[in-house]
């Protein structure tokens, strides 16, 4: 049980959201279940943290200024093809984009945390077994 605590603690995630309230509300929740968060509040600024910080995982919304989610995501998958990518988004038709379909899994925002923590965890215990 130490070891699996130890191995989540040193897995990070990367939050890429417009809304600040939101990545604050990751921050507190993520850290809570202890991973390491790392914030980002547009695409190109999570480009740049993901090169630099190498995290295991990423949430990532759909609509933002500059560059969406779809273009980050994209953009993500070119650096590192095995990038695990969770979108999170509060709408439901872009699931059935094709352009979303290289993510890892596909959440609709809420106010209860539970399906995207859930999701974060299947997602990096995948991970970790390949």
């Amino acid at each position: 049980m130490l070891k699996v605590e130890r191995e989540r603690a040193l897995e990070k995630i990367l939050c890429v959201d417009d809304d600040f309230s939101l990545l604050c509300l990751y921050q507190e929740e993520f850290s809570e279940a202890g991973y390491e968060v790392i914030l980002a509040r547009d695409g190109k600024e999570a480009l740049s943290k993901f090169k630099e910080e190498k995290p295991q995982l990423v949430v990532l919304d759909i609509r933002m200024r500059g560059m969406d989610g779809i273009e980050t995501l994209n953009a993500l998958l070119d650096i590192d093809p095995q990038a695990q990518v969770i979108v999170n988004t509060g709408r439901p038709q872009y699931k059935e984009n094709f352009r979303t379909w290289a993510a890892a899994a596909y959440v609709l925002k809420s106010s209860d945390m539970g399906e995207l923590k859930e999701k974060i965890r299947e997602v990096l215990k995948k991970k970790r077994s390949l």
